[in-house]
């Protein structure tokens, strides 16, 4: 597939007669997102890092008095970090500590234990626009017994990957504006069962928060396996899950409409997915986003989950293969002193950091876009109502933001990601493809060439 790059909204022209695989991807860079992304640092990154691992465990019941060692220390240390950036913000950055005390539950609290989220906001400019979008990794980190609060627990790689991504993000979007709000979140409990996030997840759905999407991110910061040796670092999964977890107990008639009209891969988390690796690849170069479609790995959870629970669009970013060796291991070397020397433990020295920083960059452009977007449009729906070979949407106007105009995507129902997208400042188009064979679904695009997430039709049936 050839890029070619271009001024910001020119129509993507397709001829008809080519293949949909067989086409020319005209690339928009939106010059601030990109001047943003060159500004991730690799050896920032690198600094977070062994800012992280200096606490020698961060585990979630580890000590929270003492001022060097322990998830304590480093919460306040993550929470001095986010208040240096605020500095730098205007007044729009604010953190805190957000902190409940969670009783002991039989299972992996084994006492009443004082939990927090460190949290920083970068507040929106666009006092209509409430939109909240979430960039998150978890702090905690663990050894073999997950109930071990004593052991040094690195945590280099998981999560401190996450957690440092997080922390460079703050530092460097806080220097700019946009109309959303973006809110950076390292999450604790992730080892003792999706505590933060779970407890962030249901502040969001009590508050009725308009959280638009989640960016979750956990192991992203190793290019090397172990058992196959594989290295690698120019892939980046995203885990996606396809049918709304909101829905898996639907009475509404959803789920009936979601299978009658072929719709299991269209959840919101597989449409944001999808959303990530078209502006991953659009701003970051040697990196190909890889496209899960499961929620996440076999036996193992991620801090998206209660919010896909939840309905809202929340996927997980992980690096493309996996070093069991440094997850969840107690600090050791077997066979030392042999050729076949193995050595155990979750250390920043395992970790490729020009891989941890092109996945952090992922992050940013998305992130960009998103919050420098329209909201997605409104009322988006199909024509359905006659038997016909052409195809016409029709949708409203978006709530907040300065509309462009809109692009109507259109993919083959067995294919993977959008093909075709075209350019229209109406509200409704018509198209000589029959809605039968392909999915289509319409974005709002902004002065600067940024979309919405995709919003996928509901049939016109009156």
């Amino acid at each position: 597939m050839k890029k070619r790059y271009a001024l910001p909204f020119i129509t993507l022209l397709l001829s008809s007669i080519l293949p949909l695989n067989a086409q020319t991807v005209i690339v928009n860079r939106d010059p601030q997102i990109a001047d943003l992304v060159s500004q991730v640092s690799a050896d920032s990154l690198r600094a977070h890092i062994n800012g992280l691992v200096s606490f020698g465990t961060r585990h979630t019941l580890s000590t929270t008095t003492d001022k060097s060692r322990g998830v304590g220390a480093a919460r306040q240390w993550i929470l001095g970090k986010f208040n240096q950036y605020a500095k730098q913000a205007g007044g729009r950055l604010t953190a805190k500590l957000d902190t409940w005390t969670l009783q002991a539950d039989g299972r992996r609290i084994d006492k009443p234990a004082e939990l927090a989220n460190v949290m920083a906001t970068l507040k929106g400019t666009d006092p209509t626009d409430d939109r909240i979008f979430i960039v998150q990794g978890h702090m905690d980190s663990r050894v073999t017994n997950v109930m071990n609060r004593e052991s040094d627990a690195p945590g280099a790689n998981d999560d401190g990957s996450g957690t440092a991504a997080v922390i460079e993000l703050c530092r460097v979007m806080s220097k700019a504006q946009f109309p959303a709000t973006i809110i950076f979140v390292t999450l604790t409990g992730e080892e003792q069962g999706l505590l933060g996030a779970e407890h962030l997840a249901k502040r969001a759905t009590d508050e009725k928060w308009n959280l638009e999407a989640v960016l979750n991110n956990d192991i992203m910061g190793s290019n090397h396996s172990n058992e196959t040796n594989i290295i690698d670092n120019t892939r980046l999964r995203v885990f996606s899950e396809g049918i709304p977890g909101n829905l898996l107990k639907d009475t509404t008639g959803r789920m009936a409409q979601i299978r009658q009209f072929g719709l299991e891969n269209d959840g919101r988390p597989r449409t944001l997915a999808r959303y990530v690796k078209e502006l991953g690849e659009r701003y970051v170069d040697n990196l190909e986003v890889m496209l899960v479609y499961r929620n996440d790995r076999y036996l193992r959870g991620g801090d998206h989950t209660p919010y896909v629970n939840r309905g809202f669009a929340a996927v997980r970013m992980t690096e493309m293969n996996e070093n069991y060796n440094h997850q969840h291991q107690d600090l050791r070397v077997e066979k030392a002193g042999t050729p076949e020397a193995v050595e155990y433990g979750d250390y920043a020295k395992f970790m490729d950091f020009e891989y941890l920083r092109k996945n952090t960059a992922v992050n940013l452009a998305t992130l960009g876009n998103l919050a420098k977007a329209p909201a997605m449009p409104q009322q988006v729906t199909i024509e359905v109502r006659n038997l016909t070979n052409s195809t016409t949407l029709f949708w409203q106007a978006p709530k907040t933001g300065k509309v462009k105009g809109y692009y109507v995507l259109m993919r083959e129902t067995a294919w993977p990601v959008w093909q075709k997208k075209f350019f229209t400042t109406k509200l409704g188009l018509t198209l000589p493809y029959s809605k039968d064979n392909y999915y289509f679904a319409v974005q709002a695009v902004s002065d600067d060439g940024n979309e919405s997430l995709p919003v996928l039709p509901v049939p016109n049936l009156r």
